[in-house]
């Protein structure tokens, strides 16, 4: 099932709930990883997550891995890209939303081949349940967990089924609008549960796993995108510098500047597919290399949101440095090729570096 494009973006920004993954951390399913060790230093979250069940007689162990596989890697992205849209909703402009500060997932959010693990590991009912929570959000705060039932929000029973996600996201698009806080009630180890979230104002672009083995990453202006093959190089750290330029690309609207939004459209509706067709990857992909003037202003507001993130801004020249020598733009699907390193970008990164540390030591407010 896919849902068009608009309806995505009503439940990234809105709600958290997922077309086919995490939205705004919509990240959707990906083909497990094809041999590629990950990078010494890469941080992940192991599979045995909670949503991870004892294999039952009945179950398909491969499908199940493959599916935990797919939960590991959503919930790696959840956690390194939190306190980048939390903290940083003030640089996000009239990209930042009022979110739930959930995912949440029924087994119709899967491809079919994943649907039987999916119902193993969620739960049979067809009723969306939680699958990551924000940290640092109102759902947090408010105790929601992984594996809970959503019965309700706002007193407004939430439809069940293939069509759930969609349906709830026009329902409740309206209603958190006009609120700060609405009631929920859960449904956790078959005990009724009510609570009160404080809705998270953060930037509100979806974020997607790309099933590819390229080391590269897209933005579209609404929509971000980091491939499967990147993910098992990167640490997440560097995961973390490179989510924040893609946002600080959206927040600028650089991909409509590019004239590229229509083309880097086409590649992550592409790369959402389970199996995409990667034909068409072994160039640019139709793509121009970002104007050396947008990627630098790019570069000077994800340099201070890292910083309001908690992260040392110098980790981004170290990432993009090492990113260039090992992948470098003569290889046309990496991302140094559509990003190319030069030393004006590193001369600027550094300024804008020691600019940050200045209003730091000086206790000033981190905006560029």
């Amino acid at each position: 099932m896919r849902i068009r494009p608009d309806i995505l973006y009503v439940i990234a920004a809105l709600l958290m709930l997922s077309a086919t993954g995490c939205s705004i951390l919509s990240t959707t399913p990906t083909t497990p990883d094809s041999g590629t060790p990950a990078r010494a230093g890469t941080q992940t979250t192991p599979a045995t997550s909670e949503v991870t069940k004892p294999v039952r007689a009945d179950s398909h162990p491969e499908s199940e891995a493959e599916f935990d596989q797919m939960i590991a890697r959503q919930d790696r992205v959840y956690r390194v890209i939190a306190p980048l849209i939390v903290k940083n909703a003030v640089l996000c402009k009239t990209a930042a939303r009022p979110l739930l500060g959930f995912t949440a997932k029924n087994r119709y959010s899967f491809p079919a081949e994943l649907r039987d693990a999916a119902a193993t590991r969620l739960g049979k009912g067809d009723e969306l349940r939680v699958v990551q929570v924000l940290e640092g959000s109102g759902a947090q705060r408010a105790g929601v967990k992984r594996g809970d039932a959503l019965l309700s929000i706002a007193d407004k029973r939430l439809p069940v089924g293939p069509q759930a996600e969609t349906e709830t996201a026009r329902m409740l698009a309206p209603l958190l609008k006009q609120t700060n806080e609405v009631d929920v009630q859960l449904l956790r180890n078959d005990t009724p549960l009510s609570l009160k979230i404080a809705l998270t104002t953060a930037c509100a672009f979806t974020v997607d796993i790309g099933n590819a083995p390229h080391i590269n990453a897209y933005a579209d202006g609404r929509r971000i995108m980091v491939t499967a093959g990147f993910l098992a190089e990167i640490s997440d750290q560097e995961l973390a510098v490179i989510l924040a330029r893609e946002i600080a690309h959206n927040v600028q609207l650089h991909a409509s500047t590019m004239q590229t939004r229509a083309t880097m459209a086409s590649i992550i509706d592409t790369l959402l597919l389970p199996k995409p067709d990667l034909s068409g990857f072994a160039g640019s992909a139709g793509l121009k290399r970002m104007d050396e003037k947008l990627d630098q202003e790019a570069d000077r507001i994800a340099l201070y949101m890292l910083a309001r993130a908690g992260l040392s801004p110098s980790i981004a020249v170290d990432t993009l440095e090492r990113l260039a020598r090992r992948y470098p733009a003569t290889v046309l699907s990496s991302y140094t090729a559509l990003h190319p390193w030069t030393e004006d970008r590193k001369r600027q990164m550094i300024d804008t570096i020691a600019e940050i540390r200045k209003k730091q030591t000086s206790k000033k407010s981190l905006v560029p």
